[in-house]
């Protein structure tokens, strides 16, 4: 697919269309996703600069901060405009910077979500996601109180995180799963067959970490089709998942307003067939 053939929405569960170029709002955060953000001033601006931008899609978490993203993106855009979607998710505990231990149960998810909706002054949540299937908790007590809180209204939608095939499929026995986070990009591609298995079965596929920093094999490749096009290595690499696949949404996080900006200007860039063909080598 070329980026001219590139479409530029993608509709979650039936009825939300939203832009497929979103905003991951984990970033407006203090270092290590803790405690509030160097510049408080700067992420309320990133937030308003987004929706300004036509982005009508933000990811968020109650572990990012932890609560500080979701009171953030509140003071910054509540009362919501029409049609702007935000996904938050429930199943980390927080005990300190940079540290995330697992906890899907029943207990904790009711908290989280009851903590999300209070925090975002919110009734629904639109897209709730689990972030993480727990091995110390039975997925089927997990699921079923998704499907619950789904039945009592505090959910519209749900979508997993870090999830192989057979999770999404055990999971369908108790509700839709309308979206799947995993960690994916141009050179870390360990979960391809779920992003096949999503497009087949349109669910939207939520990358994060689009641009894995480590391999410099793959820095080298994005830079040179970068300069190229008179863009950043992280743009051509937004690009090039834009134009993988169709219901890949995209929700790269940053603190900056300028280099918001830059994101979001990924789907100006047209990849050639050469691009391609170098990017997939990678």
């Amino acid at each position: 697919m070329s980026n001219t053939d590139t479409k530029t929405t993608f509709t979650i569960g039936g009825d939300l269309t939203i832009n497929r170029l979103g905003y991951g709002a984990m970033r407006i955060t203090g270092k290590g996703i803790w405690g509030e953000p160097e510049n408080r001033e700067e992420a309320i601006k990133v937030l308003k600069r987004a929706v300004q931008l036509g982005v009508n899609f933000i990811d968020t978490a109650d572990s990012y901060g932890p609560n500080v993203s979701e009171e953030l993106i509140a003071e910054a855009l509540y009362p919501y405009p029409e049609g702007l979607v935000i996904g938050t998710k429930g199943g980390l505990l927080r005990t300190g910077p940079d540290q995330w231990p697992v906890d899907a149960s029943p207990e904790h998810l009711k908290e989280a979500l009851d903590g999300s909706l209070k925090r975002l002054k919110l009734d629904k949540i639109d897209l709730y996601q689990l972030h993480r299937v727990d091995p110390k908790v039975p997925a089927e007590k997990t699921f079923e109180f998704l499907k619950q809180a789904q039945q009592d209204g505090k959910i519209k939608h749900i979508g997993l995180s870090e999830v192989s095939v057979e999770d999404i499929k055990h999971a369908q026995q108790y509700f839709e799963v309308v979206s799947v986070q995993n960690m994916y990009s141009v050179d870390n591609r360990k979960w391809e067959g779920v992003l096949e298995y999503c497009k087949a079965n349109n669910i939207a596929f939520i990358p994060w970490y689009p641009l894995s920093g480590g391999n410099i094999h793959a820095l080298e490749v994005l830079q040179k089709i970068a300069d190229r096009h008179s863009a950043t290595p992280q743009q051509i690499a937004l690009s090039w998942l834009l134009s993988h696949a169709d219901n890949i949404l995209l929700i790269p996080g940053t603190s900056k307003v300028a280099h918001l900006e830059q994101n979001l200007k990924a789907n100006e860039i047209q990849l050639s067939e050469e691009d391609f063909a170098e990017l997939n080598k990678v």
